[in-house]
């Protein structure tokens, strides 16, 4: 299958299903700048000072920086919220929240992005699973307490220079102690999942309704890599047990296991979903 037939073949999956699951990686985010950090050079371009020390996105990912030096591990954390929170959505969630609308069983994002880009574009919080949790929640580094809380008031200046964040630091509001990002780190035993917890008990709800009503369900994946998997094996397993297609929009790595049903589009996402809307919108 060329990729016109693949464009083709995904408009008329997206067509005739009544329901849509969209899942997402780091890959949907560069078209609106933001960077997917694949690679240890992509890291460290993104993120010079991680150069200096050596290290890559996995062991900066890591809440020991919280106890070892809150106010290096706070101008990483701090620096993303900073970019997420200034960073427009590219046009390609709006298409995605259109398709969506229009599915009379209901659709639902699984992402394992913490940017709040879904929400940011529109997206109702009651219709995402955000599995790696939010950089827009906080919680204790202990923690003291399995309470998450809203980052909304929370502001972080950085000296760019030593790159470290500036006092006072976010705390906890129960026993004082530097407070975190409410994120599934690397060689994290302290991430409170009550959250996210939630959120997938809605979308299980929301599957076994879609079982009970023998809905057509499509599922859409865009920019989820292999290094780390979840969103993509997610996805193969309703696929498989949803006789679902799956539309996988990944410019480097989208191939699908020959037993699943579905189309790969070796694509980035916004270019993807432009040309199937082009069809969808005709066709309309």
């Amino acid at each position: 299958m060329d990729l016109q037939q693949a464009i083709e073949k995904s408009a008329d999956f997206i067509h005739q299903a009544d329901a849509l699951l969209i899942s997402a990686g780091a890959g949907i985010g560069v078209d609106s700048g933001l960077p997917d950090f694949r690679g240890r050079e992509g890291f460290w371009r993104a993120y010079p000072f991680a150069r200096k020390l050596g290290v890559s996105f996995e062991q900066m990912a890591n809440p020991r920086w919280f106890e070892q030096d809150p106010h290096l591990a706070w101008a990483f954390y701090g620096h993303r919220l900073n970019l997420y929170r200034q960073t427009t959505p590219h046009k390609g969630l709006q298409i995605l929240l259109n398709w969506a609308k229009s599915k009379t069983n209901g659709y639902f994002v699984f992402t394992s992005n913490v940017d709040g880009q879904f929400q940011k574009a529109g997206f109702p919080e009651n219709k995402i699973v955000e599995v790696h949790g939010s950089i827009h929640h906080l919680q204790c580094t202990l923690p003291c307490d399995r309470d998450i809380w809203p980052a909304g008031g929370v502001e972080i200046k950085i000296d760019m220079n030593s790159f470290r964040a500036l006092d006072p630091l976010p705390k906890c509001p129960y026993c004082g102690r530097v407070a975190r990002p409410n994120i599934l780190m690397f060689g994290d035993w302290s991430w409170v999942s009550l959250r996210t917890d939630a959120q997938e008990a809605s979308f299980e709800a929301w599957l076994s309704s879609l079982r009970e009503k023998k809905a057509n369900l499509a599922i859409i994946e865009i920019g989820a890599g292999t290094a780390v998997p979840t969103v993509r094996m997610t996805c193969e397993n309703l696929a498989i047990t949803f006789d679902a297609p799956l539309i996988r929009i990944n410019p480097r790595e989208p191939d699908i296991y020959s037993s699943i049903r579905g189309v790969s589009i070796p694509l980035g996402a916004l270019v993807a979903l432009e040309r199937i809307n082009d069809l969808l919108t005709k066709a309309n």
